[in-house]
């Protein structure tokens, strides 16, 4: 059983990445008082891999609100520090760092993006974890270590972190059955997003521990699926049995990273040859797993759901576009 070294184990992907990993690895995780990636030195973080012994580090340690300068800190300079550490101390471990879809930017519609389009990041989170997949694959290609990044497209599902769109609008669907509203306003914009269920992403994480030393160092892990974020923010308002109209309203101060991409769907092609993965879950299973999490149980029945628009895993693409479109 190999032992694996889990960093960033008490965030949203971390906790699930975990529980994936506890019942098949000898998995390593402190805590964030234990080991703090941006304010931990390098000789402390070395200290810490030399202590475990890993045969695997996963990073999935970082933010999705901040300024540049949080963002560079979070992900460029701590995946440096990665590099480093494990490179003296495991050198013969495999470094798996959690990545990003917005490492892409803009995408052409209709397009399910494989990981050799050319990534040009539009905002300062996609910068930044453009450049720590760089660090990582650099490292990879030049024999310092064996590493894979995991560019990571909209993971959904229990414990989601306040900044991001699904979450605020749990909480705002949540409180308009608790006052008996009629409607729900949402600052709206034309959006499609690849959903990916969080147990899906955990499971490619597994997968990343056990694959063969990849030459491809980059692996996309979404849905192979996108959808219109209105039809994601009503169906999640089906599965809570919230039978309002969903109307236009008010954007949040982060609105504009995710308006600047107006379409993102995955290409899995690589997943599917590399880790041997595919996602196993749907986009229903997904929200019902959030809503039961950090709503309320649904109490009654729920639509059938959303049809994709985007290309499925086999590449193929859309037919006809879905009107309507949200935050995402």
């Amino acid at each position: 059983m190999s032992r694996v070294l889990l960093l960033g184990a008490g965030g949203f992907l971390g906790r699930h990445i975990g529980a994936a990993l506890a019942g098949h690895t000898d998995l390593r995780s402190p805590t964030r008082a234990q080991c703090d990636l941006v304010r931990m030195d390098l000789p402390e973080l070395t200290g810490l891999v030399a202590r475990e012994r890993p045969d695997v580090v996963v990073s999935a340690a970082g933010r999705i609100v901040g300024s540049g300068l949080d963002f560079v800190r979070a992900h460029v300079v701590t995946t440096a520090k990665l590099v480093e550490a494990v490179a003296v101390a495991a050198p013969r471990a495999r470094l798996v760092r959690i990545g990003s879809a917005a490492e892409y930017g803009v995408v052409p519609h209709g397009l399910a993006v494989a990981e050799d389009h050319p990534a040009a990041p539009v905002s300062e989170y996609g910068l930044s974890h453009l450049a720590a997949t760089r660090l990582a694959e650099l490292a990879g290609d030049t024999g310092r270590l064996d590493t894979i990044v995991l560019r990571v497209f909209n993971p959904v599902g229990p414990g989601m972190p306040a900044g991001n769109m699904l979450a605020r609008v749990t909480a705002m669907v949540r409180a308009a059955a608790a006052d008996g509203a009629g409607d729900l306003a949402l600052g709206l914009h034309d959006t499609y997003r690849d959903l990916v269920d969080v147990r899906d992403v955990a499971a490619a994480v597994l997968a990343a521990t056990r694959c063969a030393a990849p030459t491809q160092r980059v692996v996309n892990v979404g849905s192979g699926r996108a959808v219109a974020t209105r039809d994601v923010v009503r169906l999640l308002a089906d599965v809570a049995g919230f039978p309002g109209e969903i109307r236009s309203g008010g954007f949040p101060p982060d609105a504009t990273r995710s308006a600047a991409v107006p379409w993102m769907c995955a290409d899995l092609d690589r997943a599917r040859r590399v880790l041997g993965w595919t996602p196993v879950h749907d986009l229903t299973e997904s929200l019902r797993a959030l809503w039961a999490a950090d709503g309320v149980r649904p109490t009654g029945p729920v639509a059938d759901g959303v049809r994709p628009t985007g290309p499925v895993a086999d590449g193929v693409r859309p037919t006809r576009p879905v009107a309507g479109v949200a935050a995402g």
